[in-house]
């Protein structure tokens, strides 16, 4: 049941460059450093929901920890959720009346007397992702499913997600920068798609700019449906579509325009495999963005934030907003051609060695 115990070995499956017995020092400044221990973090959410579900979780044999405290955090709170939808319902008696965990929050507690990094933060609330060979795979799949008809909320885990880190945020201090240098948000896959709805969240509604790692994150590209030779004409032609209804549909364009101008100063971390359908959708959006950015400046500002889906639910008196829509996001695309291309290990790998990554990254903004 679940994952197998070797890949759930952080001695055996984790960041060999980032262990101990080299005798690194973590450099928070440093981004392969971040990414590589942001993931591990993530990581230890599907290990930790593996432990439990072998009711192993707070015994010696436990193999979650060890994904944690080798960058000095410890356990500060688990995110465990009772939805009382038909598929989360069935899964719970499977699991014995208990809820499952889709995601936890970590407390950076650095050993007694070592220098605090100033750029660590104090809190990473991490979320995992699909877990086929677990019995959470039901309300997973429910999750997904949901996410690719943008209805996120229909299963509550992702309120429940905004709530929980809602009620940290309230319980601790936030500096004058909005919180960069406290909480940090993470996931993969599908926890990459909670921890982009939380941020979304806290940007629009708190102002606050929490800093975001999301790991392949899901937006299904449509390339490999129309090939890569066609993917210029489609995207040049549905920007102007976009352009034109937004001419008509004024108020939902004037709102999004409102939506993005928030959202605006919030630059989260996109991880993608260029090679990976899940996330490529990312990728595509924003270089065709900037494409058409080049080409018609201004049609591109107004159907960038458009989508036709949004604008259909518009003409029955419905807003919608779809969560890929983002003004601003550093990516990071990996152009590596060995591994799995959705896999959460690539991203603690290290950019040399023979499994390394092959990043490039672009900083997007808007306008």
């Amino acid at each position: 049941m679940g994952l197998s115990d070797d890949k759930n070995k952080f001695d055996v499956y984790g960041p060999k460059h980032m262990m101990a017995q080299t005798g690194i020092e973590f450099d928070w400044d440093d981004k392969d450093h971040c990414r590589c221990i942001i993931a591990c973090l993530v990581k230890g959410t599907y290990v930790l929901e593996c432990d439990r579900t072998k009711k192993v979780e707070d015994k010696p044999d436990a193999l979650a920890p060890a994904w944690w405290e080798s960058f000095h955090f410890q356990r500060h709170n688990v995110l465990e959720f009772n939805c009382e939808c038909v598929f989360c319902t069935n899964s719970r008696r499977i699991f014995e009346g208990r809820g499952y965990v889709y995601g936890a929050v970590f407390e950076y507690a650095p050993p007694e007397g070592a220098r605090r990094h100033p750029s660590a933060p104090s809190y990473v609330v991490a979320f995992r992702g699909t877990m086929p060979r677990d019995p959470t795979i039901a309300p997973d799949m429910l999750q997904n499913l949901c996410i690719l008809i943008n209805k996120q909320h229909v299963c509550h885990r992702f309120l429940h997600a905004r709530e929980k880190v809602g009620q940290l945020l309230s319980s601790i201090s936030i500096p004058n920068n909005g919180g960069s240098s406290v909480v940090w948000l993470a996931g993969h896959s599908l926890g990459a798609s909670i921890a982009l709805d939380v941020g979304r969240h806290m940007m629009t509604n708190r102002d606050l700019n929490l800093p975001a790692f999301l790991f392949n994150p899901p937006h299904v590209s449509l390339a490999p449906a129309i090939g890569e030779a066609a993917k210029k004409d489609v995207y040049t032609v549905g920007y102007l579509g976009r352009y034109a209804l937004g001419k008509v549909l004024t108020p939902h364009k004037d709102r999004m325009d409102e939506l993005f101008q928030k959202l605006k100063p919030w630059k989260p971390n996109l991880y993608a495999h260029e090679r990976d359908i899940i996330s490529k959708g990312f990728i595509d959006y924003f270089e065709q963005r900037e494409v058409m950015k080049d080409r018609l400046p201004g049609m591109a500002r107004t159907a960038a934030t458009l989508s036709f889906r949004d604008m259909a639910y518009q003409l029955f008196g419905k807003h919608e907003e779809r969560p890929h829509l983002l003004p601003s996001a550093l990516l990071w695309k990996n152009q590596s051609k060995d591994g799995n291309a959705h896999e959460l290990r690539q991203w603690w790998q290290s950019p040399e060695g023979p499994k390394k990554l092959v990043l490039i990254h672009n900083l997007y903004t808007w306008p």
